[in-house]
């Protein structure tokens, strides 16, 4: 049987030797055929509050915050129909902010790529840094006392508003909502604490669950300390089209997308897998291992307790270089070693939280990456390097038998679960 995986920016055509196999995917939904018309209703005639225009004023300094490189958002688009929506107000008066999180700032090329080149010679385009104070300032506390900073040209805008789009989350239940702000604009010590070990570990922490997640319960509290004017989210197709806007007042608009990704992005199964092939669906989310640990974990929900897991993640920019994650595999003799030295009491490093996740999936299943990675660092980080995914799974069902096979082609667009866990 031929798959064609989601793997870098051409994919990759696998024989699987098996028939035996179900390939799951997200419920295809077409693309908008007037994509510039819908926005504009949907801005329009928003879910909840008022109109975006009649939000804003002339003279009003105004706050867009996107995501950065690694989230497949048609940004470009984006800004070009509310700055067209917004044309009252002079190009001066706007800031986008690069919403990178913990995560690296992203060049001159890459952001025009993002924003597109037009919108980048208009307005100011700035990233966001966690790590540098003077960027900072207070927004309001946690439930717990601690201070909460925020990007400074965020904080003091009049208006603010956020682009993102929905899908389920493997922490958060679902992405989009308010953490395009939390954390995506904290500082350092506050996107710590929101990865601290026990709520990661937390089992309500996960895919498609937004109520009592304590993940999604910090985005919420971190990302309504200062008022977040309107939402422009959006669903996407395997084929990056938008299939849906949901705009306006946030928790409104963010629930509403939450109901239309669960209903075609979430697969129920039976009954777990032995083994499971994924991706990280392509790119940009595949760049990197620490990004791939999400199409690894969509497999996770559904494979069998000392299962397989093969996943193909191009990982072109690493592990990556920066950071701590890399270092945090490598220090460890094993999974477990490395799972202990997170959840003891007092520790705290940075990017300890996607090392968490992947020493948790490496203690259920035996994990094999197809990637652009040297083979020894990938042992060295607890996973077995595969070159021929479909030599490596002819040689599993030699061992095993003819064993049910799970196919991920979009991983993590696509989130399988057991039928028995459903809620």
């Amino acid at each position: 049987m031929k798959v064609h995986l989601q793997y870098g920016t051409e994919g990759l055509a696998v024989d699987l030797p098996s028939e035996n196999v179900r390939v799951i995917e997200p419920r295809f939904v077409d693309g908008l055929a007037d994509e510039a018309a819908a926005f504009q209703d949907a801005v329009r005639r928003p879910l909840g509050g008022r109109p975006l225009r009649e939000l804003v004023k002339a003279s009003d300094r105004v706050a867009l915050v996107i995501p950065d490189i690694t989230r497949p958002l048609p940004t470009d688009r984006l800004l070009r129909w509310i700055l067209a929506e917004l044309d009252h107000v002079p190009a001066e008066r706007f800031t986008v902010v690069n919403g990178t999180g913990s995560h690296r700032g992203n060049t001159r090329e890459e952001l025009a790529a993002m924003v597109g080149s037009d919108v980048l010679a208009r307005v100011r385009v700035v990233n966001h840094d966690a790590h540098d104070p003077a960027t900072l300032l207070p927004a309001g506390k946690t439930r717990d006392g601690r201070t909460v900073y925020l990007a400074r040209d965020y904080v003091e805008a009049d208006r603010r508003i956020v682009l993102g789009f929905i899908e389920p989350h493997f922490m958060a239940g679902f992405s989009g909502g308010y953490k395009g702000i939390f954390p995506a604009v904290a500082d350092i010590d506050s996107i710590m604490h929101y990865h601290r070990a026990q709520v990661i570990g937390d089992p309500r922490s996960t895919w498609g669950v937004v109520e009592g997640n304590p993940t999604q319960e910090q985005i919420r509290w971190g990302g309504s300390l200062l008022p977040l004017d309107f939402l422009v989210n959006v669903t996407q197709n395997r084929k990056r089209q938008i299939t849906r806007f949901f705009c306006g007042e946030v928790l409104a608009a963010h629930a509403a997308g939450c109901a239309f990704a669960k209903s075609t992005a979430m697969v129920a199964c039976p009954r777990p897998f032995p083994v499971v092939v994924t991706t990280n669906a392509g790119y940009p989310l595949d760049q990197n291992l620490y990004q791939a640990v999400k199409g690894m974990s969509a497999a996770a929900q559904v494979v069998e307790q000392d299962g397989l897991i093969l996943a193909a993640s191009r990982c072109n920019d690493g592990f990556p270089a920066h950071g701590n994650f890399r270092k945090l595999l490598f220090d460890h003799t094993s999974p477990r070693a490395l799972l202990d030295t997170i959840t003891a009491p007092g520790f705290s490093l940075y990017d300890q939280w996607e090392a968490q996740l992947l020493a948790l999936i490496a203690l259920k299943a035996r994990v094999g990456l197809y990637s652009d990675l040297d083979p020894d660092e990938v042992r060295r980080a607890h996973l077995e390097a595969v070159t021929d995914l479909g030599a490596r799974l002819r040689e599993e069902l030699r061992r095993r038998g003819d064993v049910p096979v799970a196919v991920l082609p979009e991983g993590p667009m696509t989130i399988p679960y057991l039928a028995a866990d459903a809620s």
